[in-house]
């Protein structure tokens, strides 16, 4: 699931995220039986198994192994990942909340699908971080606008003197990927047709194919594809320059009001104790310290965004507020039948 808005409140993530898009990790029910541990006090008894609602090998999942990776040594126990996709997230979410709160069964939670996902579906489908309890808050995705190289368009001003009606690809329906766009698009005055793909990957081979002419991905999938020149960075979607690519402009820059990333974060079923949270949120602590992880971060070019469950849930709450208006406001229609 991807992307949410850099909002303009108070701390770093005031902006419109993208999805993104956060990740929240999540307890399954298919990952080999119920691996709850009895009580808190002899706690982990047994894996601590993270649930993945994406493929193997998209942002999120190498998140979540990077972390596993980390945090297996301090809480002693194995920590297994487990892919579960489907509904942009909201099938491995909705398992993990129907877990035991014993702190065995944990999510990785995108913030697009707590703050932009409910935008495109019904409110019995809608997933909301208050149904978990946050463990800690991962890191932050931009998202970056991009077009083939064998396109005329090199620059984001060239996509907008264009004009045409054009096809863009997206991560899916009701993700920051898409939302982005349809801001972007829809304050351009430029008319589009959306094409959802399902994940990052098979966007990126629609707009290196040609099946679209545009697509927002994020920075860590677009890099290798840029870096060979295969594809040319128009504009990313945060406040503020990344680092990462420090010579792509933002749509902020070129006029335009579009701020879309995707944050992440660990969660468990809500009611879990508060003691077991603490030692979760100390073994994900010592991983986020580790020169492995901190050069995981780099490598994929994510952002460190580790704060503390209530700054987080106070931020994608306030996202999707913002996202909300953002929508009425320019007459977005984000579901399956727009």
């Amino acid at each position: 699931m991807t992307g949410l808005p850099n909002r303009r409140h108070p701390g770093p993530a005031r902006a419109v995220p993208a999805l993104a898009a956060a990740v929240v990790v999540v307890a399954a029910t298919g990952c080999g039986g119920n691996l709850s541990g009895g009580g808190s006090g002899d706690f982990p008894s047994g894996p601590v198994t993270i649930v993945v609602g994406a493929d193997p090998g998209g942002s999120t999942d190498l998140i979540a192994r990077a972390l596993a990776e980390g945090a297996d040594d301090e809480l002693g126990v194995a920590v297994p990942v487990v892919n579960t996709p489907g509904a942009n997230g909201a099938l491995a979410a909705n398992e993990v909340a129907g877990q035991e709160p014993d702190g065995h069964n944990l999510l990785i939670l995108n913030a697009s699908l707590t703050s932009i996902t409910p935008l495109a579906v019904s409110e019995e489908e809608a997933v909301s971080v208050g149904d978990f309890e946050v463990i800690t808050g991962i890191s932050r995705d931009d998202y970056v606008l991009v077009v083939p190289a064998s396109s005329d368009i090199d620059t984001l001003e060239d996509l907008v003197d264009q004009g045409e009606d054009l096809t863009f690809g997206s991560t899916g329906v009701g993700t920051g990927s898409q939302l982005a766009q349809e801001l972007l698009f829809q304050q351009a005055e430029i008319s589009s047709t959306h094409v959802p793909f399902d994940g990052g990957a098979p966007t990126l081979t629609a707009v290196l194919g040609g099946q679209v002419d545009v697509a927002a991905v994020q920075l860590g999938e677009a890099k290798e594809q840029v870096e060979a020149g295969e594809l040319i960075p128009l504009a990313t979607f945060a406040d503020e320059r990344s680092e990462h690519m420090p010579d792509v402009p933002t749509a902020v820059e070129s006029g335009y009001e579009v701020r879309v990333s995707q944050y992440r974060a660990v969660a468990a079923p809500k009611d879990t104790p508060d003691e077991v949270l603490t030692s979760l949120r100390d073994a994900f602590g010592t991983a986020f310290a580790t020169e492995e992880y901190q050069a995981f971060n780099e490598d994929n070019l994510f952002t460190a965004h580790e704060v503390e469950p209530d700054q987080l849930v106070q931020e994608w709450d306030g996202y999707r507020e913002d996202y909300a208006a953002m929508v009425e406001e320019y007459g977005i229609e984000l579901g399956e039948d727009q």
